[in-house]
């Protein structure tokens, strides 16, 4: 069988970037870099068939694996920004108060207008606190400073 010239691996590369447009996802760019990739090679060291199919199966499956990363990457919580998929990194940096007293490290903290279960250091009711993970279903606070004037508006509430 005769070896693809350099040229077609392009065209499919470029074919493949095209499609992308139209389907949903990021995965066909990936593919098409394997091709590019595959058709500069053949290009410049003249790949047999069985080069350029090998070429284009690892350089598309590293592309892909790159590709993994890539959008890792892009997918973490940048500017203040709450991905729709992991609203406990949502959680991560809000501010809390204890309402029920922490013992052997687990207790309850009011977070917004929920309370969670939460871990953490053993901590008094009404101590105020940060999360600084979240684990599952469970928050993991640490103490926090009050903030200046919360105690004005603590007994503003109380009477």
């Amino acid at each position: 069988m005769m070896a693809y010239p350099w040229w077609a691996w392009m065209v499919l590369a470029g074919g493949l970037g095209l499609a992308e447009m139209g389907v949903p996802g990021a995965y066909l760019m990936w593919i098409a870099l394997g091709a590019a990739v595959t058709g500069a090679l053949d290009a410049a060291f003249g790949l047999s068939i069985a080069g350029q199919l090998g070429t284009f199966a690892a350089a598309s499956a590293l592309s892909c694996v790159a590709g993994y990363f890539v959008y890792r990457q892009m997918n973490r919580r940048v500017r203040g920004e709450t991905l729709l998929n992991d609203k406990g990194l949502a959680m991560v940096g809000a501010r809390g108060t204890v309402c029920e007293a922490f013992s052997n490290g687990r207790g309850k903290v009011r977070v917004g207008d929920g309370v969670w279960l939460a871990d953490g250091p053993d901590l008094a009711e009404g101590a105020p606190v940060v999360v600084s993970a979240v684990r599952g279903t469970r928050l993991v606070v640490q103490a926090a400073e009050p903030r200046p004037g919360a105690g004005v508006a603590d007994a503003a509430r109380a009477s």
